[in-house]
């Protein structure tokens, strides 16, 4: 499994797929992070769905990592989209057939590819909590956001869980786009419906009824990330969320132990 890993580490280092993944996270991570203080004063509000995050919160030993908590969900997006395109196109290449030729073991194959792919989803995650932090404290005099409490024991121990937490809910989400390449065999429709149920149908029955929230995958991820909602506990998302991944995972690997690997 090793050189599994090794081999699919290989790939994802290229420097197109790094640096589009990357940049993306660095996109994201600085938009919301930014609009977080640039917007605190907005009677629209400052966060997501027109949340309002006033000062009383960012002067907290949490705020530092406020931003980046919120991003958490975007940067599931990303990696369920490297994920499944990673694992979708060995069959619009032709490669998985050459790879079983010399290591017959599905799973290890499996296996490998998803240690790879989350050692790459982990080094986005603290690419991003960086970028985050840093514009958080280059931003917090200009919105008049004491710091005071960001790095002190406290402090580091928000980042800390709060980095663990986003990168739960992106390894969730990763798991849930491989098992999507390994079920439909296309990059593109294995990142359509990915990307279509999380930030449309889901929303859409959130709309619908507020309630379905605490029961669809991509809600329970985003809950994650955010350590918990007004809405939605932290110890809930990880129930029902990790049940979603190890469900969809057992799946996933039973079809791809058994079926044809042509596509």
């Amino acid at each position: 499994m090793f050189r599994v890993v090794l081999a699919e580490l290989r790939k994802l280092r290229r420097p197109t797929l790094v640096l589009g993944t990357l940049g993306a996270a660095l996109f994201f991570s600085a938009l919301i992070t930014s609009f977080l203080f640039l917007l605190i004063d907005d009677p629209d509000g400052n966060g997501d769905r027109g949340r309002q995050i006033g000062r009383e919160v960012l002067v907290l030993a949490s705020g530092s990592v406020t931003g980046f908590s919120s991003v958490g969900g975007l940067l599931g997006i990303i990696a369920l989209c490297v994920f499944a395109a990673q694992t979708a196109q060995e069959y619009t290449y032709g490669t998985l057939r050459n790879l079983l030729v010399r290591q017959s073991g599905r799973l290890r194959i499996l296996g490998g590819k998803l240690i790879a792919n989350t050692i790459f989803a982990g080094v986005m995650v603290l690419f991003s909590a960086v970028v985050s932090i840093g514009i958080s404290v280059a931003l917090a005099p200009g919105a008049k956001v004491s710091t005071d409490l960001w790095f002190t024991s406290d402090g580091w121990s928000s980042i800390i869980h709060t980095i663990i937490n986003v990168f739960i809910a992106v390894f969730g989400f990763g798991v849930f786009g491989m098992a999507l390449g390994l079920l439909l065999r296309s990059p593109i429709s294995s990142i359509s419906v990915g990307v279509l149920w999380i930030l449309i149908i889901e929303n859409l029955l959130g709309a619908v009824k507020e309630s379905a929230l605490r029961w669809l995958p991509g809600s329970q991820l985003n809950t994650i990330a955010e350590g918990g909602s007004e809405t939605i506990s932290y110890s809930h998302a990880m129930q029902v969320g990790g049940a979603y991944v190890i469900a969809i995972s057992i799946i996933a690997a039973v079809l791809f132990s058994r079926r044809d690997v042509a596509n």
